[in-house]
Order: C-alpha cells, then sequence, then structure tokens
C-alpha cells in the first residue's frame, strides 16, 4: 500500500488550478467593463523572459503596440483610502477637458517624476516632459530646488546642496515639494493624495468613457502637512516610478486638495485647464475661452457648453494618431501659457489672472494693472517672456518672491532660474553685481548654466549702437525676462552659448 498523505495531497493543485481560473474570470470582467480586451499572446512568456517580476517585467519590446500604456505602480489591498465615486470622475473630466469623452494620451501616462543620476552635476534636476507636461515638471522642479537650497540641513554649500544627492535625498526632496504644493493648494489646511489601486474602485456613469486609470484612484487626505509629507514619501515611487502614471496622479491630487468646487470658482469662465490639439494635450492659456472659433473650427469649453463638431475635419488633421483614436482633436492653440494649473502650482489658487493676466495690456494700464499687484509674495517667483506678442506685466509679488527661484516661461517653453544667496531679494546691496543659475531640462544641457548679472551696467551706452531687440541683434529670451525684473541689466553667460 501506498503513503497515506498521498491521497490528501493530491487535490491540491486542483484548488490552486481552480482558484487561478476564478481570478481569471474576474479580471476578464473587470478588462471587458474597461474596455479592455485581454489578448493570451501578449501574456505568454518568451525565451527572453526574465522571470518572476512586476508585470510586464519580462515581455519582449515587441509584444505590445507601441501605443500601450505603461502599467501604473499598484497599491496593495487594504491601504486605505476612499475610492473616488462616478459623479466625481466624471466632474474630474469635465474640469480638466470640458466634457467626458477625451483621455490622456500616452505621453502624459508616462510622464513621471524621473531625476537625472545621483551624485551628478544635474542630481537635483527633474528629466523635463514633452508637450503639457513640461510646465508641471518645472514648477515641480522649482519647488525642489527652493528646498535643496534654502530648507533643508546639510554641511554643502551654494550648488553642492544640489548635486551630492544621492537616491534617499532626491525623493525626500520629491516628497517635500509635492507635499508643499498640495498644502497650499488646500489652503493649509489639508492635502488630499490621489494613488492607484489594483482592483477597479468604480464604474463610470453613462457617458463618462472609462480609461482604465481614473476608475482605480484612491483619495488620501489628511489634516497635517507633516502627515501628507511622510505619506507621499513612503509612497514616493508611485510618482517617480516608471509606469507610475506620476504627473497625472499629482495633476489630480492638486485639484482634489483645492477641491473641485473651488478650482471651477478660481476659474470662473474661463476653459477647461487642458487643450486637446492634433494630439497634443497642453495646459489652457487665460483668455481661451473667448476665442469660440479659430479657423473654421468650434473649440469646446465647459462655461459655454459648445459641442465638438470635428468629424469632417479628422481625416486632415490625424485625429487620435497613433492612439487608437483616443483623442479628438480640438484646435486650440498649442503654445500657450498654462496660466491656472501654474497658478495653483505658485500660489495654491487656480485663477487664470493670478500670474499677472496673458493678453495684450490695456492702453495706460500700469505695472501689474487689473489688482494683479494682489498677488502676495511667494516662495518661488514666475518670470515670462513671448516675443510674438505684446503681454501684461508678471504680478510684482512673482517677480519678487521671498526667495530668488523663479520658474520661467520663455516663448511658451518652461524653466527654472535659481540664485544660491537668500539675501538677493531682500537686501539691495546683493543686487548690484550677482549669480543665477539656469535650468531648461533639455536633453543637451548637462550642466547648469551660470550667468552673472549686472545691474548697474551703462545701459545707455548699448542703445546709442543698437536696441537689444532690433532685427539685427536678437536677445536670448531668458535675458529679456530677466530684464522684467532687473530692467537694463546687462547678463553674461560666462562662456556658454545662450540657450532657452
Amino acid at each position: 500500500m501506498g503513503d497515506p498523505g498521498a491521497g490528501r495531497a493530491a487535490p491540491a493543485p486542483l484548488q490552486e488550478i481552480a482558484s487561478r481560473i476564478s481570478d481569471l474570470s474576474k479580471w476578464r470582467e473587470i478588462f471587458s467593463s474597461c474596455g479592455l480586451e485581454i489578448n493570451s499572446t501578449t501574456h505568454q512568456q518568451g525565451p527572453s523572459s526574465a522571470g518572476p517580476g512586476p508585470p510586464g517585467a519580462g515581455e519582449s519590446p515587441g509584444s505590445q503596440p507601441p501605443s500601450t500604456v505603461p502599467r501604473p505602480l499598484l497599491l496593495p489591498r487594504g491601504t486605505g483610502g476612499c475610492p473616488i465615486s462616478p459623479d466625481t470622475a466624471m466632474r474630474l473630466q469635465r474640469l480638466l477637458f470640458g466634457s467626458t469623452a477625451p483621455l490622456f494620451s500616452c505621453e502624459w501616462a508616462a510622464a513621471r517624476f524621473s531625476f537625472h543620476p545621483p551624485r551628478s552635476h544635474l542630481a537635483y534636476a527633474l528629466q523635463a516632459g514633452q508637450g503639457g507636461t513640461r510646465a508641471i515638471l518645472a514648477a515641480v522642479q522649482a519647488h525642489i530646488i527652493t528646498f535643496l537650497l534654502f530648507t533643508r540641513e546639510t554641511e554643502c554649500t551654494h550648488l553642492e546642496r544640489l548635486c551630492r544627492l544621492g537616491h534617499r535625498e532626491q525623493g525626500q526632496a520629491l516628497a517635500t515639494a509635492l507635499a508643499e504644493t498640495l498644502w497650499a493648494a488646500g489652503g493649509g489646511g489639508r492635502a488630499v493624495v490621489c494613488l492607484v489601486t489594483a482592483p477597479v474602485t468604480t464604474m463610470p456613469r453613462e457617458g463618462c468613457r472609462a480609461d482604465s486609470f481614473t476608475e482605480r484612484i484612491r483619495l488620501f487626505e489628511f489634516s497635517e502637512k507633516a502627515a501628507a509629507q511622510e505619506f507621499i514619501s513612503d509612497h514616493i515611487n508611485c510618482f517617480k516610478g516608471e509606469g507610475s502614471h506620476g504627473v497625472i496622479l499629482f495633476l489630480y491630487s492638486l485639484l482634489f486638495s483645492r477641491t473641485l468646487e473651488r478650482v471651477q470658482e478660481d476659474l470662473g469662465d474661463a476653459a477647461p485647464l487642458l487643450n486637446i490639439s492634433s494630439g497634443n494635450i497642453t495646459c489652457t492659456e487665460v483668455g481661451s475661452a473667448a476665442c469660440i472659433k479659430r479657423s473654421g473650427f468650434i473649440i469646446p469649453t465647459s462655461s459655454l457648453g459648445k459641442k465638438i463638431s470635428l468629424a469632417r475635419h479628422c481625416h486632415k488633421l490625424g485625429a487620435g494618431h497613433g492612439l487608437h483614436g483616443r483623442l479628438p482633436v480640438c484646435p486650440v492653440r498649442a503654445g500657450c501659457f498654462p496660466q491656472a494649473v501654474l497658478s495653483l502650482l505658485l500660489t495654491g489658487r487656480a485663477s487664470p489672472r493670478q500670474l499677472g493676466g496673458g493678453g495684450e495690456p490695456e492702453p495706460g494700464a500700469g505695472d501689474g494693472g487689473g489688482g494683479e499687484a494682489a498677488c502676495p509674495r511667494g516662495r518661488v517667483g514666475f518670470l515670462r517672456w513671448e516675443r510674438a506678442r505684446r503681454q501684461r506685466q508678471v504680478s510684482p509679488g512673482l517677480r519678487t518672491p521671498r526667495l530668488p527661484v523663479w520658474l520661467c516661461s520663455l516663448s511658451g517653453r518652461h524653466s527654472v532660474l535659481f540664485g544660491t544667496d537668500s539675501r538677493l531679494l531682500s537686501d539691495w546691496k546683493a543686487e548690484r553685481i550677482f549669480h543665477l543659475y539656469f535650468y531648461n531640462g533639455q536633453q543637451e544641457q548637462t550642466q547648469t548654466a551660470r550667468l552673472t548679472i549686472d545691474t548697474h551696467s551703462h545701459h545707455w551706452e548699448e542703445a546709442q549702437r543698437e536696441g537689444p531687440c532690433s532685427p539685427g541683434r536678437r536677445c536670448p529670451a531668458l535675458e529679456m525676462a530677466i530684464r522684467t525684473k532687473w530692467p537694463g541689466a546687462t547678463v553674461s553667460w560666462n562662456g556658454t552659448d545662450p540657450f532657452l
């Protein structure tokens, strides 16, 4: 006779197989409800499989279509938080896009807060994203620099504070910057952090298109900034890891910290927060809602309830090309100032005119004009220069922040300008000749550019020869933006070729 325990051990494999089949059926229902399909060939491991690991780790590059959105990092069950409701998900999409139809592009889904290698010349710097995500990344970068230079306790000085960072210090800086902006958006009394869970937590309402991402959101609310920062630090890979949807999660967190109702009040009759133009998603410029028609197309706006009428033009513009038709085309100008989003990041309010307006100045308008001087001095400032048109002056409170760190919008491209001397904006003697540093996020930039600013130069002698913006001598946009803060100053690039 055989081993008496053999008969009892036999059912175990059968039970495991039955359990796996049950799990597979459950996931099939979830994917089917989200409008997705499970391709059995996609999940087969080939000879090049790397073995056990996270989903997708052992798949060959050709096993998925090029436009597949990276899988988000998922929280385990029992983490807590509140699931997003169907009504809230619908209001969120309307606030972002003006309708419930559009979805984020793969470019946005792949955007995350990824640093350059630690202990390098750019260890403090985030790798810039593409298109509309660059503005958000640059604004967070400014907050990261503020923390590293003027808040963090370390024996390092000046640029050493930015370069001598390890992985842990990078994560700490990012967590602090995210928590600071969320806390400011919450009015100094609350912060909401959005993370993604494994199961779908809600089903979309009829007429609201599912994206298999927003339906998995859970909201974690904190009434203390330190607790929010600690939570973000514990889950920092959910914002910086590959496949994390980090930028979208942070944008969601920002809106929920402010609350959707208050963001809508801040916007007033302005356009939705995001534009879709030829497949590119960018942040909306102030005043876009007033321009209902451009080039014969109808622009959807939340305040006017206009509908998209682009069917006969889709074949001309390639609507949703490469994105399986997910993104309808909305021909709003792509080169726009993301006024409301940047205002929320810098001031805690999504007011389109909080940064000083984006249109042409009114006749006889003074510096700032229209109540723009009411914007208080914050920790991070804002400078702007646009060659294509005249523009309102940036609010004095943002041109002169409490600390010498500025987010710059230079001809629609976003970068960061900063100084290492905390006295620069509080002691007039420090503003005679001083140094500023510039990072624009381009791959070509391998070191931080060092500029020397001379505010007591003989600029009238230069005016006798040739104007700074004459056709024969086009000054870099950065220099013109600096002169909006220090009129007549000369800027030396110290041997570096000027760039944006």
